[in-house]
């Protein structure tokens, strides 16, 4: 007999979006919810959606949403009853799980034996090549020979593609070991790594599963090709371009994968894909919910989170599962209904390496969007932990916002998720949308012949560009020439009258510079009663409306097409909005700060973080791409390497201090061979 108990109030052992997700679902339970926040979250939203909220002194996830201890003594302080542990952090620790349940809480999650056996990379492939899962070959640093290359380094505990190395060289297989190692145990507090042969062209294909008393149940299957750096960016369910008998087969396997272990409550079994083989290969199975949950939600009309408390409570799923078998004999007895399309939106610069980014948003809004949390129609769902006015830091990942498509059909999907993403309007942070809405509309993907490794070998400067185009960026600098013109002129306490530019007699054209980037935008126009670009003859402005504490709107004609552009400026900083997406432009100062000067050949940190490691001093002789620090941001690991062959002149800074982004860390001087080559 199944041991049954009622929760009435749960503790979310996480931040962000998947904690405001599971307190979407324990309302509509009528379940209290209670947040647990560190001293850098104190703001944020999912802090103000629990009905009550306990401070975790600190900001790293060290002190804070790892320290399991700390956990549990804010849901007994509480009155909390269930402890659901999210995605990341504490949610395939089995000495965590373990804990909860000491502790008499209700653990929203599989039983710690069944995270601790395929919480083991390593330990799980063995289990799962006795149960007939195909698997790969694991190797060791000394085992590994030429013609297993390329290898991949991989961590035991925790995912995301943290922890996670390529290694093309044997000879570069040991380094990258301690890189991962480092990694894993700063995301995982787990450092335990595993090496395997890496297959290039292979799609990532998981499937879901939910453990029951009675068998599992499978709610079909995602495709996850599109990462970067191991890290997913597109997921879809189904699958595209997926044979049948291989589609069953994979849902077959992921079932006796988590009948093996009598595997309780949400969990999803990952495979490697090979194509060309038509094969496919065991990778891991994570034992918590999976940030891509919302596309299966979609298809199969499913809450998974409301499936977790249910199978927590030992309650039965009948009712909670429309239209799927949940006798565990199983897959659904109905396919799943639809297509839905999920994509990753960060704070982050693709042009420069997916270099994390912090700092405030100034403007998120998203056309088109039916639900938050839950689907609840064909359109789009958002799910974000953030909101205009929110901050990004350096503590914790760089996620904005998880966008989701719920169509008939696969191409609706795709163009529904494309032109939402194109029109949002998203200010004050460098994010990888137009990334996103390139990719979304490229030939790979559109023709589902994406794999794991595309994107890593794809040009991103072909993928990362403007989605409106060449005349995105010159356009747009003219409407914010003319909108912050005709802003200063009616902000002027004299002479307000008089057009913005007006000269008796006209010598040259005005001069606005705007900054994208560390690129140059000049814009040259001619004011007056009416404005004009000298460069473009054919371009003429129908009429400028500025609005008291607001958004400048400009319309211009170029060629024929006449666009409304929308000027939002916030100090140095101009976001321009238009039927061509959005354009950020920072107002170039006319002077340049002396104080803002740094030495030739000064490493600057690329973003605020942490220096983990030093391996220079002041004196040593270093050459052209030699690793001097390293920095975490974010969870990721960042090489800050010399930039030319020199000596180390300056180097202020020590293993475990805290950087603000544009700190100099190092100084090289260039020798004379050098120094003559960039001549």
């Amino acid at each position: 007999m199944t041991d049954t108990r009622t929760i009435t109030r749960l503790l979310v052992a996480n931040r962000g979006e998947i904690a405001r997700r599971v307190f979407r679902t324990c309302r509509e339970l009528g379940i209290d919810t209670v947040a647990v926040f560190s001293s850098a979250d104190e703001g944020m939203p999912f802090v103000r959606d629990a009905d009550q909220a306990v401070h975790l002194a600190g900001n790293t996830p060290a002190e804070t949403y790892l320290r399991g201890d700390l956990v549990i003594a804010a849901a007994l302080a509480t009155g909390a009853d269930a402890i659901h542990p999210g995605y990341g952090f504490l949610s395939e620790n089995a000495a965590f799980a373990r804990a909860v349940v000491d502790a008499g809480l209700t653990w929203v999650g599989p039983a710690p034996d069944s995270i601790e056996k395929m919480g083991s990379k390593i330990e799980s492939k063995k289990l799962m090549e006795a149960a007939g899962v195909p698997v790969l070959g694991s190797l060791t640093s000394d085992t590994a020979t030429e013609a297993d290359l390329p290898l991949l380094v991989k961590a035991s505990a925790g995912g995301g593609g943290r922890g996670m190395r390529i290694v093309q060289a044997l000879v570069d297989l040991p380094g990258e070991i301690e890189k991962a190692s480092s990694e894993a145990a700063s995301a995982f507090g787990d450092g335990t790594v595993f090496v395997e042969p890496y297959i290039q062209t292979g799609r990532h294909i998981e499937v879901q599963v939910m453990g029951t008393p009675d068998g599992a149940v499978v709610f079909g299957e995602r495709d996850c090709s599109v990462q970067r750096r191991h890290q997913k960016v597109i997921e879809e369910a189904p699958a595209p371009a997926l044979p049948d008998a291989t589609r069953k087969a994979l849902h077959e396997a992921a079932k006796s994968a988590a009948e093996a272990i009598d595997y309780r409550g949400a969990g999803t079994v990952e495979f490697l894909y090979d194509v060309a083989k038509d094969r496919f290969y065991f990778l891991e199975m994570n034992t918590r919910l999976q940030v891509e949950h919302p596309v299966t939600e979609a298809v199969y009309g499913v809450d998974l989170v409301a499936l977790q408390i249910a199978v927590a409570e030992g309650r039965d799923l009948s009712g909670l599962s429309a239209g799927v078998d949940v006798s565990g004999g199983g897959p659904g007895t109905q396919g799943p209904k639809g297509h839905a399309i999920e994509v990753r939106l960060y704070a982050e610069d693709p042009a420069n390496g997916y270099q994390p980014q912090s700092g405030r948003i100034t403007r998120f809004e998203l056309p088109g969007v039916v639900s938050e949390f839950e689907t609840l129609r064909h359109g789009i769902r958002l799910d974000s932990g953030v909101g205009a006015g929110d901050e990004i830091g350096t503590f914790y990942d760089a996620m904005i916002a998880k966008v989701i498509a719920f169509a008939p059909t696969r191409e609706q999907a795709l163009r529904q998720l494309a032109g939402a993403l194109a029109k949002a309007e998203l200010h004050g942070l460098t994010t990888n949308r137009d990334l996103l809405v390139n990719l979304l509309r490229s030939e790979e993907v559109t023709q589902a012949t994406m794999h794991t490794t595309w994107l890593d070998g794809a040009d991103l400067a072909l993928l990362g560009a403007p989605v409106g185009g060449a005349d995105a960026v010159p356009l747009s600098g003219f409407a914010a020439a003319v909108a912050l013109a005709e802003r200063a002129r009616l902000a002027s306490p004299v002479q307000s009258r008089i057009p913005a530019g007006f000269r008796n007699v006209v010598s040259q054209p005005q001069r606005t510079v705007f900054l994208r980037g560390d690129d140059e935008v000049v814009v040259e126009w001619l004011g007056g009663r009416s404005f004009a670009a000298p460069a473009h003859p054919d371009l003429r402005v129908g009429w400028v409306r500025v609005a008291t504490d607001g958004p400048v709107e400009v319309l211009l004609e170029a060629g024929g097409v006449r666009r409304t552009f929308t000027v939002f400026a916030e100090g140095d900083a101009v976001d321009v909005e238009s039927s061509l997406g959005h354009v950020a432009l920072r107002k170039k100062s006319r002077f340049v700060d002396p104080s803002s000067q740094v030495a030739e050949g000064s490493l600057l940190a690329p973003m605020p973080g942490s220096v983990v490691a030093v391996h220079a001093a002041v004196g040593d002789v270093v050459a052209e791409g030699q690793p001097l620090l390293v920095m975490e941001a974010m969870k990721m690991q960042h090489t800050i390497a010399a930039p030319y062959a020199g000596t180390v002149t300056e180097l202020d800074v020590s293993a475990g201090q805290q950087v603000e982004a544009g700190t100099v860390l190092a100084v090289v001087e260039a020798t004379p061979e050098s120094s003559e080559e960039e001549n």
